[in-house]
């Protein structure tokens, strides 16, 4: 009988809906490099449903997901938008 295997995105976008596993995983992220630190924000914004977050923000939902890309570059205004909705501060 196969064994069933849950997928780790779901459990990780599950985990950072908490505020505090958010900011665990987000300084982690920092840590590493900024290009993480970016790819890292995604995933908590998509743990809070990523239109939510981009209205809360004040910016387009396909701008955020520009942003928050790989090679994403937002201002501070954006990022520190971004931290607010998901909410967090640094």
């Amino acid at each position: 009988m196969p064994k069933r295997v849950s997928d780790f995105r779901d459990e990780l976008l599950a985990d950072l809906a908490n505020p505090a596993e958010a900011a665990r995983y987000l300084n982690a992220a920092l840590v590493d490099s900024n290009r993480m630190a970016l790819v890292a924000l995604r995933d908590v914004a998509d743990a809070r449903q990523m239109s939510w977050v981009a209205e809360e923000a004040g910016v387009a939902r396909e701008a955020l997901y520009r942003m928050l890309c790989d090679s994403g570059n937002p201002t501070l205004d954006n990022f520190l938008g971004i931290l607010g909705a998901v909410g967090l501060k640094i």
